[in-house]
């Protein structure tokens, strides 16, 4: 942003946004004083509320990536980014029928413990690696994204690296309230995190409108028929026949497969999210604290949509602002919500508005860093250092959140510069590509084990190496100069390596009980 400042962010703005900072601090500490096992730290003993572990799921799904992403994408393209709700609401009914009450029925602490019980020891221990690389790569790019307004705000520009510091404070800031609260602090911040993160994009909405010179019905008729000719801004359908060979990402048919199968990751095959509907008193209640989340992720995701719309009018449109259009300039669209943030948002308005974009980010990388000690703890750990005091497990998970915090912080830096060499790339898919690498091969795993009777060990780890290389192959390869990922969007690389991971999964013969044995032993 060519002529943005320190300056533009005011005292009154320094003090809302301490604000937050000081009751997120208090919330932590009260939530600190009760977690006395690995079982209270991890999943709060069970005792949350589906609600409230909806809210946090949630809030976790958005980050910082939808706060500064998602009018980004509005802004340079149109409303066919909410397709991928399609996919969302497909993942979490398949999460809920029949992942959850398998989680619940067999006591796990870490989905990847069903994969024990299921497919053997070193495949649960494989899942739960691939999981660990897979949460660095997409909690380390959103500590970058989340680092673009820290960076503005400190020190007035994006610059490499002010970024990377800006990567830094953040990551210190995340591990110290990750280690003193728990899954529990967590979910109940998250909770208030969320109120702060929707009421700032409303606040930011109604004021958008209030500065436009033009009645509501004129603003739909600009973004309907844009002066350039191209097509409309409020397109919301694509079927997407063509989807395969074109960089068409949101589709029906991307959202039916793609997108279902990346959300199947999501909610189901990584701890990250899924650690939220463990930690509900019964499997019912889990299943629908995510059917609560989709549901309110909705009108949410509609939201920040619109602000990206009502954004393009702002800044793209003088003819309609007339004297009052904005006279600053923007270095890039990543930028657009975080300039009319910090240029047009009365004093006071503007910390609110950094506050909940921090609430976004903190809140993933908060649950980042419980779900990472998590699967370390509980996969690995207990495994190689049995038989010792609950105060051992939990002292040594919090060693493990300021580890995990650190390679986070070092992917988040990498990230930086990952982006910048590819800036034409919006943050949403920047975001959402970087999952796809780990989630092909653990949600071919997943519905292996739960859909089938096929699977061993050897057939998952050839199964997650087959989806991550798959990956790295679409991702890398150039076919005449020209790169494969410019010619099969990301939701359908997921679809081809997942598709090809669960061949591979299921070639392997399972040779452990079958479930209905198991758990009449179990009772």
């Amino acid at each position: 942003m060519n002529n943005t400042s320190p300056s533009l962010f005011s005292t009154a703005d320094w003090f809302v946004l301490s604000l937050y900072f000081l009751i997120i601090i208090i919330t932590g500490i009260i939530f600190s004083k009760k977690q006395g096992t690995t079982d209270d730290y991890f999943r709060a003993g069970g005792q949350i509320p589906m609600w409230a572990a909806g809210i946090s799921f949630l809030a976790t799904s958005l980050s910082a990536a939808t706060f500064i992403g998602g009018p980004q994408q509005a802004f340079n393209g149109d409303l066919t980014y909410l397709l991928s709700v399609v996919g969302s609401i497909i993942a979490v009914i398949v999460v809920a029928l029949f992942f959850v009450p398998r989680f619940y029925r067999h006591h796990v602490t870490t989905v990847y413990g069903l994969l024990g019980k299921s497919l053997g020891t070193p495949a649960m221990l494989s899942a739960s690696a691939s999981f660990l690389l897979g949460r660095v790569f997409a909690s380390g790019a959103r500590i970058y994204i989340a680092a673009l307004p820290a960076s503005l705000i400190i020190f007035g520009d994006i610059e490499i690296g002010h970024q990377l510091a800006a990567i830094t404070v953040l990551t210190m800031v995340g591990i110290v309230y990750t280690l003193v609260g728990g899954i529990k602090s967590v979910i109940w911040t998250d909770c208030i995190q969320m109120v702060i993160f929707v009421g700032a994009a409303i606040a930011a909405a109604l004021l958008l409108l209030t500065k436009i010179p033009v009645t509501f019905p004129e603003i739909l008729g600009a973004l309907e028929f844009p002066v350039d000719g191209s097509s409309s801004k409020l397109q919301f359908f694509k079927f997407g026949v063509d989807g395969i060979g074109s960089r068409e990402t949101y589709t029906l048919l991307t959202a039916i497969f793609g997108f279902s199968l990346l959300n199947l990751g999501a909610y189901g095959a990584d701890q990250d999210m899924a650690q939220r509907l463990l930690t509900c008193r019964s499997a019912a209640k889990g299943s629908w604290s995510a059917v609560i989340a989709i549901i309110i992720n909705i009108p949410v995701s509609m939201l920040f949509m619109g602000i990206g719309l009502l954004l393009y009018i702002f800044y793209s449109r003088p003819d309609i602002m007339g004297s009052t259009a904005p006279n600053y300039v923007m270095d890039s669209s990543r930028e657009v919500f975080l300039s009319f943030v910090l240029h047009e948002m009365p004093t006071g308005m503007s910390g609110l508005m950094l506050a909940g974009l921090f609430a976004a980010g903190l809140s993933s990388l908060n649950s980042a860093l419980n779900a990472m000690s998590s699967a370390f703890i509980n996969d690995f750990y207990k495994r190689l250092c049995s038989n010792r005091s609950e105060k051992h497990y939990l002292l040594v998970s919090r060693f493990g959140v300021v580890i995990f915090g650190i390679i986070l912080g070092m992917f988040g830096m990498f990230s930086a510069f990952w982006q910048k060499n590819n800036p034409d790339t919006t943050l949403i898919d920047f975001a959402l590509t970087v999952m796809i690498f780990s989630y092909s091969g653990l949600v071919a795993v997943f519905l292996t084990a739960i859909f089938t009777k096929r699977g061993s060990s050897i057939s998952v780890i050839s199964a997650l190496v087959m989806g991550f290389t798959l990956i790295i192959v679409m991702q890398t390869t150039h076919i005449d100069n020209i790169s494969v990922r410019e010619l099969i969007a990301f939701p359908w690389q997921m679809s081809i390596a997942t598709l090809v991971s669960f061949g591979v999964c299921c070639m392997g013969k399972r040779k452990v009980k079958s479930e209905k044995l198991k758990v009449k032993s179990e009772k």
